[in-house]
């Protein structure tokens, strides 16, 4: 019985020093490449803001972090990356959007320029089926089927099944749908955007 108790007490230990041991591997390579992931994240974001504002030299002046309720009264958070050309003219905002999904959120980063016109999109993440994905980063763009570069969400953007003017993604109305509401939703935020003088941005007016 005490040869027992002795392996099982010895089995513990042994155990509790692997975990101890592999803990701290683990602890050890997330710190080590937490560095390049988030450095990675910043150089991603920085090329989508540049893609979705049309490309060329700019330049982020300010970020605004806007919070607005969704008609059931959940609150979300908008994120509004204030653009500049070299010369200090304001060229609008890049604005982070999430929406739920057919499986789960749906994040886009959109541009607007300064009139809220839709200078393109880029899907930062999302958990609908592979290609129902791929689908939506390119059903929506100028040479998509369902192209919105260039529209105005003052009237908010709508699939033709609801009455709107958008062609869905074929067989997938859902995911449409979250993707718009996801566009609508950046537009509102970006109205509703605080103006700094020492960004340079013209004054938002808010549609009545």
């Amino acid at each position: 019985m005490e040869k027992l108790k002795s392996s099982i007490q010895n089995m513990v230990l042994v155990l509790t020093g692997v975990a101890i041991i592999t803990g701290g591997i683990l602890a050890y390579v997330n710190d080590l490449t937490s560095g390049p992931i988030a450095v990675q994240k910043e150089q991603a974001l920085a090329d989508g803001i540049k893609s979705v504002m049309g490309g060329g030299e700019l330049k982020v002046a300010k970020t605004d972090t806007v919070k607005q309720n969704d008609p059931k009264g959940k609150e979300m958070t908008f994120i509004v990356y204030q653009t500049q050309d070299a010369g200090g003219r304001d060229l609008g905002a890049a604005v982070q959007s999430t929406t739920g999904g057919f499986g789960g959120d749906l994040k886009v980063l959109v541009g607007f320029d300064p009139k809220g016109n839709i200078l393109g999109y880029t899907l930062l993440e999302h958990a609908e089926t592979p290609g129902l994905g791929a689908k939506a980063d390119k059903w929506f763009q100028k040479e998509g089927k369902g192209n919105i570069i260039g529209q105005n969400p003052a009237t908010p953007l709508v699939v033709k099944k609801d009455g709107g003017q958008i062609d869905a993604i074929t067989a997938s109305t859902i995911t449409s749908r979250a993707f718009l509401l996801a566009i609508n939703n950046a537009y509102n935020a970006y109205k509703a955007t605080p103006v700094d003088g020492s960004t340079g941005a013209t004054p938002q007016t808010k549609e009545e």
